[in-house]
């Protein structure tokens, strides 16, 4: 499962599962307090069964806990519901005869606590089984809602992947067929290093497309950082063979998928190259686990927003690189970061 999948079927999840979880939990605390109403109703009527069974002379029957004495004090306002509840008993006054005087009555709360403990206990089985039954219907219906988005993607995948095969076809004619045209040519041709330009740049972004439509299946595995930058800068030579690039190597073994990797560092070295002032340079070294790579180019004016797609401060560019290169370097989990000044060149920071 992808990234982007992933977030899609947790977030369904999370808001179904949370919703019901919330119903479940806050429905199981109203009845607890239900039941224990019912409870203090059962404990009340416990007494005053108490009372009757001493004026009919039952004394053989269980009393759990109960005692009484009689008072004469004068209770204004007096109700059959003057059950209250102490720090350790339950206590209700009860008539004691028609010359007056009342049945004080206690009783323990050992009983009542239990009963309210095996009630909690029970509620608390129920909530745990109740959630465990709706996160696997939770689960379930997350993976068949994901299951159409999942559907339009691979077609839609499947659709870029050919067309960006097709489109190398072409790509590769153009090229052969302006290096004939320039052989052709006494003096090199505008529009014929023009075509050859875009030429290059509709490859650059073939290359970039195919790189990212890997990401469902890409491995990782340790490579040696340097030896990987040094097949991508002697490229780039080639092409710009008037920036110099000075690298500083060093040896570091760095967990990646090596055409990923080797498609950043070409995006990232043909901005440099493509950008960079005349006889301009590019300084490669290590820190640490930080690869810096530093060009005397034109600067940018917000490197903030670089990474944005379709964001541009140049009219060659088309945006998309850069936007790639993020992209991929999330997946190999590698921090990317840029600062620069305008007029006085760039730095880019990558974290392994």
């Amino acid at each position: 499962m992808l990234e982007y999948e992933k977030t899609a079927f947790w977030k369904f999840f999370s808001i179904y599962f949370g919703s019901v979880a919330l119903l479940i939990l806050v429905s199981g605390y109203f009845y607890f307090g239900e039941q224990k109403k019912i409870l203090l109703k059962k404990e009340h009527f416990s007494m005053i069964e108490y009372i009757r069974k001493i004026k009919m002379n039952l004394y053989e029957l269980d009393t759990h806990g109960i005692t009484h004495t009689v008072t004469y004090e004068e209770i204004p306002a007096f109700t059959m519901n003057n059950f209250t509840t102490k720090e350790n008993y339950f206590e209700a006054y009860l008539p004691y005869s028609w010359d007056g005087g009342y049945y004080v009555v206690r009783k323990e709360k050992t009983l009542f606590y239990k009963e309210l403990s095996h009630v909690k206990n029970k509620i608390i089985i129920a909530q745990v089984l109740l959630l465990a039954l709706f996160a696997i219907i939770s689960f379930i219906l997350a993976k068949r809602a994901l299951k159409p988005m999942q559907e339009a993607i691979t077609k839609l995948d499947n659709f870029a992947k050919d067309l960006i095969h097709d489109l190398n076809t072409p790509v590769t004619s153009i090229l052969l067929n302006t290096k004939i045209l320039e052989k052709g040519l006494d003096e090199e041709s505008k529009a014929v290093q023009r075509i050859k330009t875009s030429a290059k740049e509709i490859g650059e972004l073939h290359n970039n497309l195919t790189i990212l439509l890997q990401e469902e299946t890409m491995t990782m595995k340790e490579e040696n950082l340097f030896d990987l930058l040094e097949s991508v800068i002697s490229t780039q030579e080639v092409l710009y063979p008037k920036i110099k690039i000075h690298v500083q190597r060093s040896e570091l073994l760095v967990k990646v998928n090596a055409d990923a990797l080797k498609q950043v560092l070409s995006n990232i070295f043909s901005n440099a190259c493509k950008y960079n002032k005349v006889e301009g340079y590019i300084n490669v070294y290590l820190k640490g686990r930080t690869l810096y790579i530093q060009d005397s180019g034109v600067g940018i004016l917000k490197p903030e927003n670089i990474f944005k797609r379709n964001y541009t401060e140049h009219k060659s560019g088309h945006g998309i690189g850069l936007d790639i290169v993020k992209r991929l370097c999330d997946l190999m989990e590698i921090n990317i970061s840029v600062s620069s000044i305008v007029g006085e060149g760039t730095l880019i920071k990558m974290a392994f």
